[in-house]
């Protein structure tokens, strides 16, 4: 199973400049989805994606495309593993969201594997046991 953080989601459909080649990111994504993988959002990520759009039209549009992807939510342990998580990378110098720290807690717990763009990700994965995902080289 993967999870999915926002800013791989940002990339795949908030973008205002459609770039060819598409970032690499977003190649992985597609191809997962394609391949039929389990690919999962967190609740909290579709409401970091849903949030700051410019219209109804575009919070529109993005809420359909979420649509067909299976969710996972935090429940209170979530929320408990996310603040020790705050913790243990403040404590060794690693400053990182609380929504990060969810989202991170979320995918141990899961069992699972974060597709991320997100620096701060690879900073607090040595520090909490986080799996990022690897995509296989392409052959």
């Amino acid at each position: 199973m993967i999870l999915v953080d926002t800013s791989v989601l940002s990339m795949a459909f908030r973008r205002k400049v459609k770039t060819v080649p598409e970032p690499a990111l977003v190649l992985i994504f597609r191809r997962l989805v394609t391949e039929d993988q389990p690919v999962i959002v967190p609740g909290i990520v579709l409401q970091e994606l849903l949030s700051g759009v410019r219209s109804a039209e575009e919070f529109e549009r993005l809420r359909d495309l979420m649509e067909g992807f299976p969710r996972a939510f935090a429940t209170q342990e979530s929320h408990v593993s996310a603040a020790k998580i705050s913790n243990t990378c403040r404590q060794a110098g690693v400053i990182v969201s609380t929504v990060d720290c969810l989202i991170a807690a979320m995918t141990i717990e899961c069992k699972s594997q974060l597709l991320t763009g997100d620096d701060d990700f690879l900073m607090m994965a040595p520090h909490c046991g986080l799996q990022l995902f690897e995509s296989p080289p392409a052959v």
